[in-house]
């Protein structure tokens, strides 16, 4: 069986995953239940519990879950992906041509490719696990220094000092030295 970018004519690499992707998949579904478990509670102590409002309540709590389950990041050498529930887009990091940071209520990295690719990601994402973050450097240098990357340094700046912070707190801590 062909590895996924095998058919396609890209050489198969090893892919690296999120790490805490699974952690909070599993909070999502633990939300999501606990609020379904809450509202057949709430219907069953007052008598009411029918199948027209089961069905809307198990509605409610899968658009929950839809709303709260995480992206999947995976990186490899020359690629990012983030897979929602219904949809992948990909991103070759080797042919950057933007990084720039989404303000709002929460943070968001979006990587624009020379091939009209474009993937939005968390960075907490890359704060977190370091393998895919140094994945994404090494592939946005590549990109900076045969001049795609037009337009991103300061971001990646940006993020980069970021994980060497957390970096640097994560090694105190296990250190004894905080």
């Amino acid at each position: 069986m062909a590895r996924r970018g095998e058919a396609r004519g890209e050489t198969p690499t090893e892919a690296t995953n999120d790490p805490q992707w699974v952690r909070e998949l599993l909070s999502s579904v633990r939300c999501a239940a606990g609020l379904l478990g809450l509202l057949l509670v709430v219907d069953w102590g007052t008598g009411r519990l029918a199948f027209w409002p089961t069905a809307l309540w198990l509605a409610l709590a899968g658009l929950l879950f839809a709303v709260l389950c995480p992206a999947r990041v995976c990186v490899g050498e020359g690629w990012l992906s983030s897979r929602r529930l219904l949809r992948e887009r990909r991103v070759r990091t080797d042919l950057l041509v933007s990084v720039r940071c989404l303000d709002g209520i929460s943070q968001r990295l979006l990587l624009r490719d020379a091939l009209g690719g474009r993937v939005v990601i968390d960075p907490e994402v890359l704060v977190t696990s370091p393998r895919v973050w140094y994945r994404l450097d090494v592939d946005a240098r590549k990109s900076a220094s045969d001049g795609t990357l037009l337009c991103g340094a300061t971001a990646l700046r940006l993020v980069s000092r970021r994980v060497e912070r957390e970096t640097a707190r994560a090694v105190f801590k296990v250190s004894g030295l905080e």
